[in-house]
């Protein structure tokens, strides 16, 4: 017989749920139910249908891949942006993280990923070709390359320069390295992140 841990089936059922979201451990779960238990039942549906709701309801903008309530993002649809820059993200994270230096104004693309062989992850499972695709409109006119200064970011950015080189009226430029080595670009603080997308560079595929 398997002994039971909690004094409640239910409990321990929304325990181990909990403690299945990352940076979450099991005693960190049992405080966060148990907060849930002491709150009005009103609240805690509001609470699971704000989460229901997001999974079944959030799309992905079918233009740069960032989330959205519609089929094309604020972003994307604003045009009092820049519809002439493109900026190549990693991740939703990475446009977050940028939007919120308030130094950029253009547009996004986001990969959902780089290019890591050791993680089975190749071009194709990336958007780049969604990314020629738009760059081939012809509406474009730089693409910042915004990835981490990884191995794995270097190696997507050089594919990616590889793969807009024949566009000779592009102009490929990468965030400057005030972001250290290895460091992930949504944890770097907003000024340095800011800064480091004012002083771009171009790009040198060598």
């Amino acid at each position: 017989m398997i002994h039971q841990q909690y004094p409640s089936v239910l409990l321990e059922r929304a325990v181990s749920e909990f403690s299945r979201l990352p940076g979450i451990g099991r005693k960190t779960a049992l405080r966060l139910v148990l907060y849930l238990l002491r709150q009005d039942t009103d609240d805690v549906d509001r609470f699971a249908d704000a989460i229901t709701n997001m999974r079944h309801e959030v799309k992905h903008c079918s233009r740069c891949h960032n989330i959205s309530d519609q089929e094309i993002c604020p972003i994307c649809s604003d045009l009092r942006r820049d519809q002439t820059t493109l900026c190549v993200v990693e991740s939703i994270q990475d446009v977050m993280a940028i939007e919120n230096t308030q130094q950029y104004n253009g547009q996004y693309h986001v990969l959902g990923g780089v290019i890591s062989p050791m993680d089975g992850i190749g071009p194709s499972d990336i958007e780049i070709e969604s990314l020629v695709s738009r760059v081939g409109e012809g509406e474009v006119r730089e693409v910042i390359l915004a990835l981490s200064p990884t191995m794995e970011g270097d190696t997507t950015n050089f594919f990616i320069y590889r793969k807009l080189s024949g566009f000779d009226k592009v102009k490929i430029s990468q965030i400057a390295r005030g972001i250290s080595v290895g460091d992930e670009l949504e944890y770097a603080d907003e000024v340095t992140l800011g800064r480091s997308i004012i002083n771009r560079t171009l790009f040198e595929g060598k």
